[in-house]
């Protein structure tokens, strides 16, 4: 087996970023190659400001968002930490100027990853863009007026994220119980800029302008109720502690976002 075989065959472990846009079937013809540029300059320009070489980046074009992997030479913490500020900060930017803001939700996780000449493909894959794509990342972009949620999985949460480090703060991060294709995961969900989704302080506020959420029908709770309560495609609650359970994803009488 020659060594380009070789390589091919092996699997590395890398960091998997999957990037999707919220309701891009909303955007017409027209509208989403520019929404689809949009995507592009603010990735690129958040690895540009957070110092990570291009050739340690591989980058899929996924029609309304983008997959990424990174190579194990750039610490996971600088992607956790300053390349999702600086993604933050440049999509704030462009939004200032649209009169309907790009919303992105970002999936992470780091496992094996195998390259071939089309792409990438692995479990670790599979799994970054379920995060990306859950119901629970969609529903709180939403509820929550946000540009940007973060969704890591439950190892990448515990072997990093827990650790803190440079522009890292784990106590701004909720977790949750997602049932996917593959079966149920813990994941963890972070909007950058805030506190923790379920906060006291997670309201809205004059430079975080949001559309108010419809009432949510309360759920069964200890006698200690001062819990937030959101709705994520059905059943899905925050209590005090910062922590996302009993999560129904099957949306009562609701259709694809």
């Amino acid at each position: 087996m020659d060594r380009d075989a070789m390589d091919l065959a092996e699997a590395h472990y890398e960091l998997v970023i999957s990037v999707d846009a919220r309701r891009s079937g909303q955007y017409d013809d027209i509208d989403k190659p520019r929404m689809r540029a949009r995507i592009y300059q603010v990735v690129e320009t958040a690895f540009t400001h957070a110092k990570v070489a291009r050739d340690a980046v591989h980058m899929e074009d996924r029609g309304d968002g983008v997959l990424l992997s990174v190579s194990a030479r750039v610490p996971v913490t600088r992607l956790l930490g300053l390349w999702m500020v600086e993604l933050h900060e440049s999509l704030r930017d462009e939004n200032r100027v649209l009169k309907v803001p790009l919303g992105l939700r970002i999936g992470m996780h780091v496992g094996p990853v195998r390259h071939d000449a089309h792409g990438i493909c692995g479990r670790a894959v599979d799994l970054a863009c379920r995060l990306a794509d859950s119901a629970a990342a969609r529903e709180l972009l939403d509820t929550e007026g946000a540009d940007l949620v973060l969704v890591t999985s439950g190892s990448l949460y515990e072997d990093v994220v827990r650790g803190g480090g440079k522009f890292i703060e784990p106590e701004r991060y909720t977790s949750a119980r997602l049932p996917l294709k593959e079966g149920e995961v813990t994941a963890w969900l972070h909007l950058p800029g805030r506190p923790a989704p379920g906060g006291p302080a997670a309201a809205p506020t004059a430079a975080s302008p949001r559309t108010p959420a419809p009432a949510r029908p309360r759920t069964d709770s200890p006698a200690d109720d001062s819990g937030t309560s959101y709705s994520a495609q059905g059943d899905m609650f925050v209590n005090h502690n910062s922590s996302i359970g009993s999560v129904h994803m099957g949306r009562k009488g609701g259709g694809d976002r």
